[in-house]
């Protein structure tokens, strides 16, 4: 390899260097300059960009307006994520003086992701400290191309409609409506203000000091002073308030609920979505203003029945009073759902119960459609959606928010109910003979001494053996814990598991999974035998329950359970064979055909209804005498079967047990099969 000179190195580097200082020196373009207003436009840096503008530009608008200016602008239209693109295809570079760059911009907006094209930035070379160098001479037409001096760029919300809730029947349970905003116009109301304000409490039912306040923090006797918000609906109380003088009224957008205190904690409500639900739901579109189901269905079903509002981006200009188009984005309604309940049969169900503790479910048997979904006590939804009343919050103060507890999501002791799953099981595992009699005596029984003084017990000894179905008429527990040992732990539970007994049910509404044990097992016979008859740690909600009757008369299918009307849909089948499913329908007919039957009072000339009754105790221990006891009734038609109902009431031991469920759901069978 040839080595070079020293004198050849030395030009070598002279001419790098030369090569270096030219290119330092070489002046920047027009584009070069455009390129970087166009980074500090993308980075909102409006003050670096206004640096950049010409001599000329600045005369025009000052730093001050220039910055503003954008920043209203751009946060008004909440413009994120610029991004600017050169047409370099149809770029003048050919001019000494000037340059015109045309330009387009893509952003995210309130109104959806826009591309708004047509731009120019018009550059020209000013002396700035001796150098010549490019600035943007700048006007309106950089902000939107159509602007000229004097205009302003607005943006209007199209709001979106929240989605509505029907019933089975087309009727509105939750629904969008004008709601009246009764208030004060205080110039008219201080003449006699004392005595109008005590009649306007009176008429509201609040306290006067909730007027009273209100006016205080109010300081134009010209501005109307909201009070409360009322349904359009209680027009008497409405026309009552008016007569007073001073009191005016305004309409407005509001949401009202159709059912009443009977649907409170299966429909829920809407109010302002808290900070917390803000950062739960981000990127979902909600703002500081934005409603947000609060419970129940408005809750479940929040991402279908919320709106999506429209935005339109406009020029508003002055001079001639027109509107130039920017961007629009139409809204979006929120969906209408229509679900399977029966109004009607809802408000009966709330209404037997009578404000006392208890939960009921009803679905059809064929479908598996929820037909009620009932919690008592419960609240008028739309009281979170115009206001409390002084009689209101008193009852929920003696009731100490009991109200607000969905029962009919909880999971319960069911008690002789669940004797129902115990002969399935025996049936279908041949641990059961329905003809044959088992030899029982007395009202205590264990199987040996190693159950030490632990002892299964019956309210009734006959002085006769006892077959199946005298073991249903009398909800003999020792009968069914003999069955139950006689199929086993395993058994036991591979049979629950075939009802999705544990499982989550497979149903929109968040209702708590059933179960047979904490853990899923049974540790000895003892548990075996309380769990036979509902005791133990079995839990089940009133649904499970209802879904498990169900496959008496459903050809020993489960339907799966749905509250929104939807084609039926086999969730669990093959659990009983036909025989069995008619052995156990005589049977559970039998409790309530039959004089000394448990469920004989609940009778209905002419409907064929089976069932059974049950009482949970809730004993701390073997010991525990003191103990409240919860009150089930299971009940269906057999012939062409429309309704399984399951009802549990809190704290009956003091009312009658079971009986006490009886005859509240009398009431509400009388009802439906009389329609």
């Amino acid at each position: 390899m040839r080595k070079l000179s020293i004198k050849s190195l030395l030009l070598i580097i002279f001419a790098i260097a030369m090569l270096v200082l030219s290119g330092c020196s070489k002046e920047k373009s027009a584009a070069d300059t455009f390129a970087v207003y166009k980074e500090s436009w993308q980075n909102k840096d409006y003050e670096a960009m206004y640096e950049m503008l010409s001599t000329e530009a600045k005369g025009y608008v000052s730093k001050e307006d220039f910055v503003q200016r954008y920043t209203k602008i751009y946060s008004g239209i909440e413009a994120e994520t610029i991004e600017i693109t050169v047409d370099s295809e149809n770029e003048n570079k050919n001019e000494k003086d000037k340059s015109s760059i045309p330009f387009s911009i893509d952003m995210k907006t309130a109104a959806g992701d826009i591309k708004i094209e047509g731009y120019t930035a018009n550059l020209v070379k000013e002396k700035v400290d001796k150098k010549s160098n490019w600035l943007i001479n700048w006007d309106e037409k950089m902000i939107f191309p159509q602007m000229v001096q004097g205009d302003k760029v607005r943006i209007d919300t199209l709001e979106g409609k929240r989605g509505e809730i029907y019933d089975a029947k087309g009727n509105g349970l939750a629904v969008n409506s004008t709601v009246t905003q009764i208030g004060i116009y205080p110039k008219n109301y201080e003449a006699n203000k004392a005595a109008n304000t005590e009649q306007l409490a009176k008429i509201l039912d609040i306290n006067p000091n909730d007027i009273t306040e209100k006016l205080a923090a109010n300081t134009n006797p010209e501005y109307f002073v909201p009070i409360v918000t009322v349904n359009s609906t209680e027009r008497e109380k409405i026309s009552a308030a008016l007569a007073i003088d001073g009191v005016i009224k305004k309409d407005k957008n509001g949401r009202t609920y159709n059912g009443g205190e009977a649907f409170g904690a299966l429909i829920g409500y809407i109010g302002n979505v808290t900070a917390e639900e803000l950062e739960a739901n981000k990127d979902k579109g909600y703002t500081e203003t934005s409603l947000i189901g609060k419970r129940g269905l408005e809750q479940v079903y929040e991402d279908r029945l919320k709106a999506k509002d429209g935005a339109h981006i406009y020029i508003s200009r002055e001079s001639d009073n027109s509107k130039i188009d920017i961007a629009k984005t139409e809204p979006k309604d929120g969906e209408k759902i229509t679900i399977s309940i029966d109004s009607e049969l809802q408000k009966k169900i709330y209404e037997s119960m009578n404000g006392e503790k208890g939960a009921s479910t009803v679905i059809d048997p064929k479908t598996g459609a929820v037909l009620a979904m009932v919690s008592s006590p419960s609240f008028d939804p739309n009281s979170f959606t115009t206001y409390v009343t002084q009689t209101t919050k008193a009852k929920w103060d003696v009731a100490k928010d009991a109200q607000f507890e969905n029962r009919f999501k909880k999971s319960y002791a069911p008690g002789s109910t669940f004797k129902l799953f115990t002969a399935i099981a025996g049936l279908e595992k041949s641990a059961i003979n329905p003809e044959e009699a088992l030899s029982i005596s007395g009202t205590q029984w264990q199987p040996n001494a190693s159950w030490g003084d632990y002892k299964v017990t019956r309210v009734t000894d006959t002085g006769a053996p006892v077959t199946l179905k005298d073991a249903f008429v009398y909800s003999d527990n020792i009968y069914f814990s003999q069955v139950a040992l006689k199929l086993g732990k395993d058994a036991f539970i591979e049979k629950a598991k075939a009802f999705g007994i544990g499982e989550e049910l497979p149903i929109d509404y968040p209702i708590v999974a059933s179960q047979i044990s904490a853990d899923g097992s049974l540790k000895n016979d003892i548990a075996l035998a309380d769990s036979s008859y509902g005791q133990g740690q079995v839990l089940m909600t009133p649904l499970q329950l209802t879904l498990m009757y169900s496959a008496v008369v459903n050809d020993g299918k489960i339907m799966s359970p749905t509250i929104e009307s939807k084609q039926p849909k086999v969730w669990k089948e093959n659990l009983i064979s036909a025989a069995n499913a008619k052995v156990l329908a005589d049977d559970l007919k039998a409790v309530i055909e039959e004089p000394s039957g448990t469920a004989h009072s609940i009778q209905i000339p002419g409907v064929s209804l089976a069932g059974k009754t049950g009482t949970a105790e809730l004993k701390k221990d073997a010991n525990d005498t003191n103990a409240e006891e919860n009150g089930w009734f299971v009940v269906m038609n057999t012939d062409n079967p429309k309704l399984v109902m399951a009802t549990m009431m809190e704290n009956v031991k003091s009312k009658g047990g079971s009986h006490f469920v009886l005859d509240g759901q009398k009431k509400v069978l009388d009802y439906y099969f009389a329609k």
